[in-house]
């Protein structure tokens, strides 16, 4: 109701001000008819009164004095009075007296004479009203002739106000009347400036001007202060008409951006109380900075067409889409705001200047949403070329609770690693399909860890902020850093899942090696009990025992341990009685004390090997399980050892007693030139794809496999018949080697190519104009302050500095992508497409 009633008396006051412009009928008796001596009687020091001075009416001057009586009610509304002076016959004084006198028409303020018009000069209305005007406002409103001139005045008001130029062709229109009104109501709060020179239109930027139509421009000068630079200027649109001078000039001095902290629906601001849209940039506190340039930069190309209002995510609970952008307040009543996903600022100013475009947008959704859903029916996954881009394809639609990470860019990045003790940094880039899978499982880390007091989680879109990305050594997406104190960093290179990410987060949070003092702090260690935040992880524990004499593994092991920060923990001892620790475990320093299962068995480990890289491929070897559980998270660490794999497969849980026999196995001989291992279907379901491989069918199980993923590609399997016993595989082991069976399976020597080429993006970008947002990042100092933003076409845009608040060209313009206002969680192109689509 209060934005109702708002428009409604802003609407009222509008009308109001401006019906004194329009000429009523009944004029004629607001003309005075006085004798000479009258007339100059009753003047009046500073009132202004216009008198036409006649013996009698010829007919000649009746049209004349009809437009004069005409006038009486416009002029009488700016305190000026319209008189016919009578003169008597035998009056020959100066303005009865002469015959050439009596075809003027004379202008006072008080009793001096401030100028004459011939009579022909006032042929309407229109033409009254502007020339007694401009007489009046004649030190108020400048003409200029040249360049020059203008320039000149534009200096003068550069830092004090702002100017009001027009250009009409001929005085005394309609046009030249509308600016003198306006002149003497704003001409106290803006410099007027008239030209009738067509030459300046193009002076003044109007390449292929209309000289015989008006124009006006705003120019914004009371902030500029070069000299050498012009000041913006923001042409009306609208025909030069008083009503039309007061909306221009009323939306010139609204607030170029206004911040909202309230429902959208409520909002109400002068562009939508005259009749404009209101455009709502929406943002959020980590990129403040950024969405308020680009706000500034698209209300400097909606200026005088829409209003521009930066609506913080954070202070509105808003139950819309996280990936909008953009929305659209229309003046029309009952009409709902439309949330809208754009791109960059070209589409927001031309989804204001193309009233169709906003349907246009939602015919767009649609279709697109109609193309998901039909490829949702016809995929066909043996085809498809990626699967991770057809997953983030296929849930692309499902919104990310974002609100717990950070968001990083130039201007709080480095602020932000300083200010905490552990900051997570994702580096990714939000047209990637894998950057995209990996910040679904960074959400759910993120969830895990909140209310962990001294760890943030943060992320940098590098395709917005590129020149951050490279500073940090970013060569490929996504990366996963964490700083401490904003100095050193640690690189994550292990698995994407949740678990994995999060293990390395809480890991990484603990010195690597931690330094021990005490034999109790030592076995503690051991048992899992220190420190206390690794309690609730499973995590074998390494614990190197040093003596004073050992210092070259030391410094190996504190090196070592750098390196392996987040992925392992290990301990250093290295006290007088170290020697006392280690013989406990039948070793002597320098040694590795290495627990499993929570301290249950502690094995010494003699560390003859002092070189980092050899110390640092020793422990992840030793940290190895003797019999694994192989999962998708874990292959690639047997793989690395490049050994045949002895794998039970199982439908859940293997036996206690297939346990422990493999278990004995896999013990039984140290330094073995396989790895004993075991699958559970159940858990891990690719599994089943892998019996299919080996065998067509999946055998019944469990069912022990023996194959060589490195050589001859050889798949064998234990018999059936036999219970899987040490003494048994042991001896069918010996079979195989000697070449006694027949292997079941071999598998194919091609390589594990993708079905189609990858994507050749650059020639893409070659072939096509991409719809993407500027690749570089903007520095505050690339664009001085008094350079105007400039449109995609290479246009200056159109001029204006910010009201009182605002300082948008003192940072310059933001460039034209949308990069700060909501994670786009989508591709630019449809990825989930197969290249002969694209």
């Amino acid at each position: 109701m209060s934005a109702q009633r708002d428009r409604w008396v802003s609407s009222l006051s509008f009308l109001l001000f401006c019906a004194s412009s329009i000429p009523t009928q009944g004029s004629a008796r607001l003309l005075q008819e006085l004798s000479p001596q009258q007339y100059f009687s009753s003047l009046q020091a500073g009132r202004a009164s216009l008198a036409y001075f006649s013996h009698n009416v010829s007919p000649g001057a009746q049209p004349f004095l009809e437009q004069i009586e005409n006038s009486a009610e416009a002029l009488q509304d700016y305190g000026i009075s319209v008189v016919k002076v009578n003169c008597p016959k035998e009056d020959v004084s100066r303005y009865c007296g002469k015959e050439n006198a009596l075809r003027k028409a004379y202008l006072f303020r008080g009793n001096v004479l401030i100028r004459e018009f011939p009579t022909d000069a006032l042929f309407d209305v229109n033409s009254i009203v502007a020339n007694v005007l401009f007489a009046l406002l004649f030190n108020e409103v400048k003409y200029v002739e040249t360049l020059a001139d203008l320039q000149n005045v534009e200096n003068a008001l550069k830092g004090r106000s702002n100017m009001v130029f027009a250009y009409v062709p001929a005085t005394g229109t309609a046009e030249h009347r509308a600016v003198m009104e306006a002149a003497f109501v704003y001409g106290t709060v803006h410099q007027f400036v008239l030209t009738t020179e067509a030459t300046l239109l193009k002076d003044t930027g109007n390449d292929e001007p209309d000289v015989s139509s008006a124009w006006l421009l705003f120019c914004h000068c009371q902030q500029a202060t070069d000299l050498e630079q012009p000041c913006r200027r923001t042409a009306m649109g609208q025909a030069l008409t008083m009503l039309n001078i007061h909306r221009h000039l009323k939306l010139m001095g609204a607030p170029l951006v206004t911040e909202v902290a309230e429902d959208p629906e409520k909002v109400s601001t002068i562009h939508l109380q005259l009749g404009l849209p209101l455009v709502f940039i929406l943002s959020q506190k980590e990129t403040y900075e950024a969405d308020r340039r680009t706000a500034e930069f698209v209300a400097w190309q909606l200026l005088g067409k829409a209003g521009v209002a930066l609506l913080s995510r954070d202070l509105v609970d808003l139950n819309i889409l996280l990936r909008a952008n953009v929305a659209l307040k229309t003046p029309d009543e009952g009409v709902p705001i439309k949330y809208l996903v754009l791109e960059d600022t070209d589409e927001v100013i031309t989804l204001v200047e193309d009233k169709n475009k906003v349907e246009q947008i939602q015919e767009d959704e649609e279709e697109e949403e109609e193309e998901d859903d039909d490829e949702k029916e016809n995929n066909n996954q043996d085809i498809q070329d990626d699967q991770v881009v057809e997953a983030v394809s296929r849930d692309k639609k499902r919104e990310l609770p974002l609100e717990q990470i950070l968001v990083l860019t130039e201007e709080n990045f480095y602020s932000a690693l300083s200010e905490n003790a552990q900051t997570v940094v994702l580096f990714y880039a939000s047209w990637e399909a894998v950057s995209l899978a990996v910040l679904r499982s960074y959400t759910e880390v993120a969830d895990d860890l909140k209310g962990t007091r001294g760890v943030v989680l943060s992320r940098v879109n590098c395709w917005d902020w590129p020149d951050i990305c490279t500073k940090e050594n970013v060569t490929q997406f996504p990366t996963i850093k964490i700083y401490e104190k904003g100095e050193r960093s640690v690189m994550y290179n292990g698995m994407w899942g949740t678990e994995e990410l999060t293990s390395f987060i809480m890991m990484s949070r603990v010195p690597c090696p931690l330094k021990l003092t005490t034999i109790d702090e030592a076995e503690g260690y051991l048992r899992g009990e220190f420190p206390s935040e690794l309690s609730s992880y499973h995590h074998a524990s390494l614990l190197g025992v040093f003596s004073t004499a050992t210092s070259e593994a030391r410094e190996a092991f504190e090196e070592a341990g750098s390196i392996l920060s987040g992925h392992v923990t290990m301990g250093m001892y290295f006290e007088d009685d170290a020697l006392a620790l280690s013989c406990k475990y039948a070793v002597s320093p320098p040694a590795l004390l290495l627990a499993r299962s929570g301290g249950r068995s502690v094995e010494g480990i003699a560390l003859s090997k002092q070189s980092v890289q050899d110390m640092v491929q020793m422990i992840r070897y030793e940290l190895l399980d003797i019999f694994p559980e192989i999962t998708v998270q874990n292959l690639p660490r047997y793989l690395e050892l490049r050994k045949p794999f002895l794998i039970l497969f199982s439908d859940g849980d293997i036996g206690q007693r297939e346990s422990k026999e493999m278990l004995k196995l896999a013990k039984g001989r140290p330094q073995q030139a396989f790895v004993a291992c075991w699958l559970n279907l159940k858990k891990t379901p690719v599994g089943r794809g892998v019996l299919k491989a080996y065998f067509a069918t999946v055998p019944s199980l469990p069912v022990l496999i023996w194959v060589n993923l490195h050589a001859e590609g050889q798949v064998f399997k234990f018999p059936s018949e036999e219970s899987i016993t040490e003494t048994n595989i042991l001896s069918w082991l010996e079979k195989l080697k000697a070449g006694l069976e027949i292997p079941s399976s071999t598998l194919s020597e091609d390589d594990w190519k993708p079905p189609l080429p990858a994507y050749d993006f650059l020639q893409m970008m070659e072939t096509a104009v991409p719809e993407l947002p500027l690749h570089t990042a903007h520095r505050h100092r690339d664009t001085p302050a008094r350079h105007p933003p400039e449109s995609p076409g290479g246009d200056v845009a159109v001029q204006e500095e910010p009201s009182q608040e605002s300082k948008a060209e003192k940072i310059g313009s933001p460039g034209r992508d949308l990069r700060g206002t909501a994670p786009r969680l989508a591709a630019r192109e449809k990825q989930g497409k197969r290249h002969s689509e694209l």
